[in-house]
């Protein structure tokens, strides 16, 4: 159960740059840092908050059990088994800033048949996003 009035899942992402990810997800994509742990130029946690939303994150390579798991878009042919999902009040202004901060939109803005409206991108690293109006926990 989430504490507070926090998510129970947070979906976990990994970068080669992660300090340059944290910089590039705060500016596009506006979270905002809540913590971040490093060693030198290695990222071991972070957390990004938007909303009551978090992301974390951590560099890619970390010796460890989780990082042989993993992969990384590019060594994937950019696709993927799971990406995260942001609800955002205004998916046009956020588009358009996600945009001018360089992210490659792969889904234009458009209406969905579950409601709302919502556009899917990518990462300078190749992460898949997905950022929309639909709100699913208002469907309950």
């Amino acid at each position: 159960m989430a504490s507070g009035n926090g998510s129970s899942i947070v979906p976990a992402l990994r970068y080669r740059d992660a300090p340059a990810a944290i910089e590039w997800l705060c500016r596009a994509f506006g979270f905002e840092r809540r913590a971040v742990y490093v060693d030198g130029d290695i990222v071991l946690h972070a957390q990004l908050v938007f909303g009551n939303g978090m992301v974390m994150l951590s560099s890619a390579g970390n010796d460890g059990a989780w990082n042989a798991l993993m992969a990384q878009p590019d060594e994937t042919g950019l696709r993927e088994t799971q990406s995260p999902c942001v609800i955002v009040a205004d998916v046009a202004a956020h588009h358009a800033r996600a945009k001018a901060a360089g992210a490659t939109i792969v889904i234009d803005i458009a209406d969905q048949e579950y409601g709302g409206r919502g556009y899917g991108c990518r990462d300078p690293e190749g992460h898949l996003w997905w950022f929309g109006s639909h709100d699913p926990w208002q469907d309950a």
